[in-house]
Parts: structure tokens; sequence; C-alpha cells
């Protein structure tokens, strides 16, 4: 372990440099290590493991994943967090690489040289479902996830079918991931506070998760049954088949998009490759 402790606190760093949140780019900071130190514990054990921080900003979390013994690569978009996370690294015993650039451009495979790697991040609000899709559908895929989201967007990434909240996201993500929320955050916890709250989602990768081929059909369903989602499968599908996608893959087409299970989705999915080939 690795003990951080002389560093000054994160308030007064922000201060000393003069840094203020900048909300164009979704920044609000946690300067509580006691939250961040939690965040880490539900990422599992770290020690040894790398891990991927998005949005470090001032390096709050990612002194907690320091202290938790991960080796961390971290991407960040605001230069001016850069002397911060530079003080940071001096003091990480080599474990700690920071980049200057855009996390939804990167390779992650080769920032983390083909090393399978972890992902925990305080993710930029306007970019995370972004993130997290990109994630999920590869070519790169974590090992686990463990992102702090908007509170709304977490609950749309583990809705169970029937819920109001279920949609695509739920859809990917839980055919791809066992999901669940292991944290809430309120917004008091951030400096500044936003205006919601927020919460932690733990993403851990299906042992099977479905082909390329099933997933991209599956995304090509699931986008036209849920843009029309208060019509009829028969309705909503019309385009890739319409009724007779659905008596291919034994499902009632008079049925909603939000009732469908993972596994009906996927034999919408496995139906429209049928007719495709």
């Amino acid at each position: 372990m690795i003990d951080l402790s002389a560093l000054p606190s994160l308030r007064e760093s922000l201060e000393t440099h003069g840094l203020l949140a900048n909300k164009g780019l979704g920044q609000h900071f946690l300067l509580d290590l006691n939250i961040t130190r939690k965040i880490a514990r539900l990422a599992g054990p770290l020690e040894g493991r790398m891990v991927l921080e998005i949005g470090p900003g001032p390096g709050g979390l990612t002194r907690a994943l320091l202290e938790a013994g991960a080796r961390v690569v971290a991407i960040e978009k605001d230069a001016r967090f850069l002397p911060l996370l530079n003080t940071l690294q001096e003091a990480s015993g080599g474990r700690l690489e920071v980049h200057l650039a855009d996390a939804l451009k990167v390779d992650e495979a080769v920032l983390s040289a083909g090393e399978p790697a972890s992902v925990v991040s305080n993710l930029p609000y306007n970019v995370g479902t972004a993130l997290l899709i990109k994630w999920l559908t590869g070519p790169w895929r974590p090992q686990s996830m463990t992102l702090m989201f908007q509170k709304e967007v977490a609950e749309r990434i583990v809705a169970r079918p029937g819920d109001d909240a279920f949609g695509r996201l739920a859809l990917i993500a839980q055919v791809m991931c066992e999901a669940r929320i292991v944290m809430d955050a309120p917004a008091r916890a951030f400096t500044p506070p936003p205006k919601v709250d927020s919460a932690v989602v733990r993403l851990d990768p299906r042992s099977d998760p479905p082909e390329p081929s099933r997933v991209a059909a599956m995304e090509a369903v699931s986008q036209a049954a849920f843009g029309q989602r208060r019509k009829m499968l028969r309705s909503s599908l019309k385009a890739l088949g319409g009724a007779d996608l659905c008596e291919a893959a034994g499902i009632d087409p008079t049925r909603r998009a939000e009732t469908l299970s993972l596994d009906e989705f996927l034999r919408l999915a496995d139906a429209r490759l049928q007719r495709a080939n």
C-alpha cells in the first residue's frame, strides 16, 4: 500500500491552483476521501491490478485507487488538472500514468498494453452513457466496471423488464453484464453540488456474452422496438418484419417492448439474423 498522507488535501490543491469545476465538461468533484475509498472498495480487490480511471480531475478517486494498491492509468481531458495529477504521479511510486486525452477517442487496449484492466471512475455526466456503451460493445472490454452516474442513468442501467425505466441501455448492459447499484451518492457529496443525486453501478461481464453479430442484431431490434415503445411489436418492428419476425421468435406480436425479457430480445435478434441469411 502507498501512503499519500503527506500530500495537500484536495481542497487545498484546488485553491492553490485556482481551479473550479467546468460545467461544460460535466465536472463535479468528490473531495471526501471516505467516499472515494468506499468506491475503491466496491471495485473489489485492487492490489496489483490495472485500473483505468476516466476524468480524475483533482485526483480524489485516484488517491483511493492508489492506496488500494492499484496501478492506475488516468485519462483526463482538462489540461488544468495536470499539475495536480503530476504531483500525485510523483508520489505514486510509479503506479500512476496520466494521459491528456478524450476518453471517447482513446484506444484502451493500447493504454493497457493489452493487459486486462478494470474501469473505476466518477464519470463526467455529459459522456457517461456514451462511454459505457463503448465499453459494453467493444472491441476492448474491461474486466469489470465500477462507475458513478447520475442516479436516473444508474436506474436505467439496472432496470428490469416491466419497469418504466427499462429500455435500450438496460438491455445492452444486462445482456453483456451483471449490473447492480452498489452505492448512492447525494448531490451534497460533490463540489459543486449537481442538481441531481448520483449512484455507483458495478458491472461484471457475463461468462457467456452473445456474439457481436447477435449484439448488433439485438441493437437494431431494440432501437426499433423502444423507438415506438407505446406501440405493439407488430407495429414498432414493421420495418424489420413485424408480426412475422415475432412469430419466428415465438413471441406474441401484440406485446410491447418493455415487457420482453433479455432472452426474448435475443430470440428476436436470432430471428432477424436468420431472415438476413
